[in-house]
C-alpha cells in the first residue's frame, strides 16, 4: 500500500478527555523510563572512570617508594616527599581544574586536554618503568640506553601529567556534585557522606587487591596495562561528553571571591580608612558602604568560612597523619618479611587492609548517627567522632614507632624485590597490620564527619565552595608533611628517617608525628563546641535562605551540557 492511500484525518475531530489522559499517561511513562536508563548509563560510566583513575592514580601510589629507592636511587626521604608532593597535587588540581572550567566555560575542551595530559603521562611512566638493561623483543636484541637523568626527568614529568589530568578528570567528570545530596534533611546528609565513603573505599579496595594480584604473579604488566586503563578511561568519557552524560554543577561563590573578601577587609582596616565603628566584624570593612570592594552576600558568605577555619587548620595535622601510609609505612613494609609461607606478601595488601576499618565502620556509624538525629545530638556526635578519629590516628603512629624499635632487634634476611636482592628485617610484615587498621579507623572516623560539617554549616549557596577549601586544606596537609620530612632529615643529619632503617631512628619521626597529632586534637577539642548545635546554628543563620532553598529543591532538574531534564533526583548510587 502506497503513502497516498492514507487518508487525511478530519482536523475538527475532536479529542475526548480520557484518551487526553491516556496519551498523557504514555507520554510520561516513556519520559520516566528514557529517564531511568539515563541514569543507569551515567551511573555504570561514573563508576568505570571512578575506577579507571582510581587503579592509575595508586598503582603510581603503591609502587612509588620501592620504584624510586630500588631503580632510581633516591633516598627514602626523596622518595617519601616525591609520593607526597604527587598525592598533594592530584588532590589540588581538582579544585583549581574546576575553577578554571567554571570561569572559560570551556569544559568540553578541558576535559579533553586532562584525557589527553593523563594518557601521555601513563605513557611516560611505562617507559620509564621499563628495565634499564638490554633485553629481546621477539627474534631482536634491543638496547635500552635512556640516561639515568633524562630518566629522572621523564618520570618527574610522568608525575606531573598525570596529576593535572587526574585533576581535570575528578573535577568535571567525578566532582562531589555529581553524586551529591540533595535533601535538606541533616540525616540524609550524614547518610550521604558515610555511604559515599564506603562505595570510594570500596573502589579503592578492589584496586589495590588487583594491584595486588599483578605486583605478585606480573608485575610486567604495569608497563601495558597502565596505559590501556587510561585510554580505556578516556573512551569512556569522551562516550559521556558526545552523548552529553557529563553532569554540571551549579555555579557557586568563587574561591577567588573568598579571599579578595579577606584581602580588602584586611587592607581597609590596616589602611583605616571609611572604618565604621558599628560594624559586627572585621570582615565588614569589606563592603562597599564601609570601604571595601565587596557586596553584602558576599562578605556574610565570608563570615561562615571563618567559623569553619579551624575545622580546616586542624585538618592539616591529620592528613600528614594519614599520609604516613604510603610513605613511612610503606619505607617500614619493605624492610620487613613479607615472604609468608612461600607466598611474597605485595605492598599493596596493606593498603588493602587499611581500607577494611571503613568497610565495616560504616554500618555501625550508619545506626548510631540515626538514633542520635533522631535526639537531635548530632553535632556532639560528629564532633566525637572527629577527635576519637584523630587519637586513632595518633595511636597509629606510636604504634608504628614501637614496631619500628621491636623489627630492629630481629636478625637481618635477604628479600627479592623489584628485581633485586634486599637485605631487611626478619620480623613477618604482617605484625605492622595493627597500625594500618588504627589509621583506617582515623579516615572513617574523621572524613565524613568533617565533610558533612563543611557541608551543613554554611548555606546552600556556598556549599561547594566550602567542600573545596576541605580539599584545599587537605592537599596542604600533604605538603605540610613532605617538609615535615625534609625537616626531619635535616635536623636529625638523617636519623630520623635514614636511608638505611636498620641504622636509623625512623620511630623518633613517628613519635613526633605522634606528638603532634596529640596537640591537634587538644586544638580541636578546645573549638569543638561551635559545631556542637548545627540544628540551633541552622535555625538562626540560615532561617532566612529556607523558603528560597526548598523551592530550589523542588525545581531541582539534573542538567546536563545542552539538555535539562526536569525530573527532581540525584544520581542515586
Amino acid at each position: 500500500m502506497s503513502v497516498t492511500d492514507f487518508t487525511k484525518p478530519d482536523e475538527n475531530i475532536t479529542v475526548s478527555p480520557s484518551t487526553e489522559k491516556e496519551k498523557t499517561i504514555k507520554q510520561s511513562g516513556y519520559f520516566l523510563l528514557s529517564y531511568s536508563m539515563t541514569k543507569i548509563q551515567v551511573g555504570v560510566c561514573l563508576l568505570l572512570v571512578e575506577l579507571c583513575e582510581r587503579f592509575t592514580f595508586f598503582e603510581v601510589v603503591c609502587n612509588m617508594i620501592p620504584f624510586c629507592t630500588v631503580e632510581l636511587g633516591y633516598n627514602n626521604y626523596q622518595a617519601a616527599i616525591l609520593n607526597l608532593c604527587f598525592i598533594g597535587t592530584s588532590i589540588l588540581t581538582p579544585v583549581f581544574v574546576g575553577w578554571l572550567a567554571d570561569v572559560y566555560q570551556g569544559r568540553n575542551k578541558l576535559v579533553c586536554v586532562c584525557l589527553f595530559l593523563h594518557f601521555l603521562g601513563t605513557v611516560l611512566l611505562s617507559v620509564v618503568a621499563f628495565p634499564m638493561e638490554d633485553f629481546y623483543l621477539g627474534t631482536y636484541y634491543v638496547v635500552n640506553s635512556i640516561p639515568t637523568k633524562e630518566q629522572n626527568r621523564l618520570f618527574q614529568v610522568a608525575l606531573l601529567t598525570i596529576s593535572l589530568g587526574t585533576g581535570g578528570i575528578r573535577a568535571i567528570v567525578c566532582p562531589l556534585d555529581a553524586y551529591g545530596p540533595q535533601e535538606c534533611g541533616s540525616k540524609k546528609q550524614m547518610s550521604f557522606f558515610n555511604w559515599f565513603h564506603w562505595l570510594t573505599n570500596l573502589t579503592a579496595t578492589v584496586v589495590f587487591l588487583g594491584i595486588s594480584y599483578i605486583q605478585y604473579s606480573r608485575p610486567w604488566a604495569f608497563i601495558l596495562f597502565t596505559p590501556f586503563v587510561s585510554a580505556l578511561m578516556a573512551l569512556i568519557t569522551l562516550h559521556m561528553v558526545y552523548y552529553k552524560l557529563v553532569y554540571q554543577p551549579e555555579k557557586c561563590c568563587s574561591l577567588l571571591i573568598i579571599f579578595g573578601v579577606f584581602v580588602s577587609a584586611l587592607k581597609t582596616s590596616c589602611l583605616g580608612y571609611h572604618l565604621s565603628r558599628d560594624v559586627a566584624s572585621w570582615l565588614d570593612h569589606a563592603k562597599k558602604k564601609n570601604g571595601g570592594c565587596y557586596s553584602e552576600p558576599h562578605v556574610e558568605d565570608m563570615k561562615f568560612f571563618f567559623t569553619l577555619l579551624p575545622l580546616f587548620t586542624f585538618q592539616i595535622l591529620h592528613r600528614m597523619c594519614v599520609m604516613q601510609i604510603p610513605s613511612g609505612y610503606y619505607l617500614q613494609t619493605m624492610h620487613s618479611n613479607l615472604n609468608l609461607d612461600g607466598f611474597l606478601l605485595p605492598i599493596a595488601v596493606m593498603n588493602a587492609v587499611s581500607n577494611l576499618p571503613l568497610l565495616i565502620l560504616v554500618p555501625f556509624m550508619e545506626y548510631f548517627s540515626a538514633c542520635l538525629f533522631s535526639w537531635k545530638k548530632d553535632g556532639p556526635f560528629l564532633s566525637t567522632c572527629i577527635i576519637a578519629g584523630n587519637l586513632s590516628g595518633a595511636l597509629s603512629v606510636m604504634v608504628a614507632g614501637c614496631f619500628e624499635i621491636h623489627r630492629k632487634q630481629f636478625p637481618p634476611v635477604e628479600q627479592p624485590l623489584s628485581g633485586k636482592v634486599l637485605t631487611v628485617s626478619s620480623m613477618p610484615a604482617f605484625h605492622l597490620v595493627l597500625q594500618y587498621v588504627l589509621l583506617g579507623v582515623a579516615e572513617t572516623l574523621v572524613n565524613p564527619a568533617s565533610s558533612v560539617i563543611a557541608y551543613r554549616f554554611v548555606p546552600r549557596t556556598i556549599r561547594g565552595t566550602s567542600m573545596n577549601f576541605l580539599t584545599l586544606f587537605n592537599g596542604f596537609g600533604c605538603y605540610t608533611g613532605a617538609v615535615l620530612v625534609e625537616l626531619a632529615y635535616l635536623i636529625s643529619e638523617g636519623s630520623w628517617f635514614p636511608n638505611t632503617l636498620n641504622k636509623g631512628n625512623l620511630e623518633n619521626f613517628f613519635f613526633l608525628l605522634a606528638s603532634l597529632t596529640l596537640l591537634n586534637v587538644l586544638g580541636f577539642w578546645s573549638v569543638s563546641q561551635r559545631y556542637c548545635n548545627l540544628n540551633h546554628f541552622n535555625a538562626q543563620n540560615l532561617s532566612a535562605s529556607n523558603l528560597e532553598e526548598t523551592l530550589i529543591l523542588h525545581e531541582k532538574s539534573l542538567k546536563f551540557y545542552g539538555s535539562i531534564q526536569e525530573v527532581s533526583s540525584s544520581i542515586d548510587l
